[in-house]
C-alpha cells in the first residue's frame, strides 16, 4: 500500500525521495535512516512497482530508491515504464543481489545508480547524493563485472568447427569427456584439446558456463 509521509518542516532544497521495498521492516529502517538527514526527505513508500508509478506521477521526487524484487511489478519492470513516460526522477536501485546480470539489466534499462543492501547504510545516503547530483554509481564489484564483460567478444557458433560444435552439445547435456570421448569415438585427450578451444572461443572459463552459452546460440538460432 503506497504511503505518503508527512510534512517534516525540511528546507525545500531537500532531496525528495520515494522508497520502495516490499519488505515493511527494509522500509522504515531506510525511512528513518534518511529522514535524519538534513537534506533529505521521504515523501512516500511503495511496497510494489505499480505504487512506485502512481507515487512518481503524482509527487515528482528527486530519487526513488528501488528494489528490485517486489510483487505486482517488479523493480525492473518499474524502472522501464519510469523511462517510457519520460518521468523526470532519478533511480538509485537498492539490490540484496550483486549478480553482474542484475547490474547490467539495471544499466540497460537506465538507472542512474545500483546499491547493495550489504553496503553500509552510510553508502546508500551518499549513493543518493550521487545519483541527484547527476553521477552515474556503481559498486566496485559491478565496475569490475562490467569491464571485463564488455571487453569479451560476442560468442558466435559460426566460431566453432562442426566437431567444436558436436562437442559443446555433448557438454550441454551433461556428458563427461569420457562418455564424450566414447560417443565420438575419440580419446579423452582429443576432447580436452577441443574443450580448451570451445573455451577460447565461447570467451568462458567452464563446462557450465560454455553450456549457458550453448543453449543461448540455440535459443537465438529459434529466433
Amino acid at each position: 500500500m503506497l504511503s505518503h509521509t508527512r510534512d517534516t518542516g525540511k528546507p525545500m532544497t531537500s532531496i525528495r525521495i520515494i522508497l520502495a521495498d516490499d519488505h515493511a521492516l527494509v522500509l522504515e529502517g531506510l525511512r528513518s535512516l534518511l529522514e535524519a538527514e538534513e537534506d533529505m526527505e521521504v515523501v512516500a513508500t511503495a511496497h510494489n512497482g505499480a505504487e512506485v508509478l502512481v507515487a512518481v506521477r503524482s509527487l515528482h521526487p528527486d530519487v526513488v530508491v528501488l528494489d528490485l524484487q517486489m510483487p505486482t511489478m517488479d523493480g525492473l519492470t518499474c524502472l522501464e515504464h519510469i523511462r517510457a513516460e519520460g518521468l523526470q526522477t532519478k533511480v538509485l536501485v537498492l539490490s540484496a543481489f550483486n549478480d553482474g546480470d542484475s547490474m547490467q539489466s539495471a544499466l540497460e534499462k537506465e538507472a542512474d545508480g545500483f546499491a547493495l543492501k550489504t553496503e553500509p547504510p552510510q553508502q546508500t545516503i551518499a549513493s543518493i547524493r550521487q545519483v541527484y547530483r547527476g553521477q552515474l554509481v556503481f559498486p566496485q564489484a559491478a565496475k569490475r563485472w562490467l569491464r571485463t564483460h564488455r571487453q569479451r567478444p560476442v560468442p558466435s557458433s559460426d566460431d566453432l568447427s562442426e566437431r567444436e560444435t558436436e562437442v559443446l552439445s555433448l557438454v550441454a547435456q551433461g556428458l563427461t569427456n569420457t562418455q564424450i570421448a566414447q560417443r565420438l569415438n575419440v580419446s579423452d585427450n582429443t576432447v580436452k584439446f577441443h574443450l580448451q578451444n570451445i573455451y577460447q572461443k565461447l570467451n568462458v572459463g567452464n563446462r557450465t558456463e560454455a553450456a549457458g552459452v550453448y543453449y543461448k546460440l540455440r535459443q537465438e538460432d529459434k529466433a
